[in-house]
């Protein structure tokens, strides 16, 4: 019997192929955890060590939203980390929910979440307008 290592997955739990989300779900985990160890660790060390976490403040990250290479940074990262944890949280659904319809309510249920946090702060990154410098609040 010569089974590829996801039909034998698949059988294990009782479930037929169901195409290549699974291989796509595997070699996105890893991609995106590349990017985001890479994003991850260049905001931490710049905002840590370059800027100090005692000077981060509002007007800080507006002056900083000026610049649309940190608006695009930030919602990279965004992007990434969510996508990135809602993959997994779907693989720990998976293992742990057995019953159908708990299932398609849970998967559901993450993507609205997944769906619901990603617009907003894309929403809050990509709208946002700095204040005038010098101008009152």
């Amino acid at each position: 019997m010569n089974t590829t290592l996801r039909d034998a997955f698949n059988q294990r739990r009782g479930r037929a192929p169901s195409g290549n989300l699974e291989l796509y779900a595997w070699f996105f985990m890893r991609v995106s955890g590349v990017v985001l160890l890479g994003l991850a660790v260049f905001h931490l060390l710049y905002m840590h060590l370059a800027i100090q976490v005692d000077n981060i403040d509002f007007a800080l990250v507006s002056e900083r939203w000026r610049d649309p290479f940190w608006k695009t940074f930030d919602f990279f990262l965004l992007l990434f980390a969510l996508s990135h944890g809602m993959t997994g949280l779907r693989l720990v659904i998976d293992d742990y929910v057995h019953n159908p319809r708990w299932l398609a309510f849970a998967k559901g249920a993450a993507f609205v979440a997944y769906v619901f946090f990603l617009g907003i702060g894309a929403y809050i990154i990509l709208t946002f307008i700095p204040p005038v410098p010098g101008a009152n609040p």
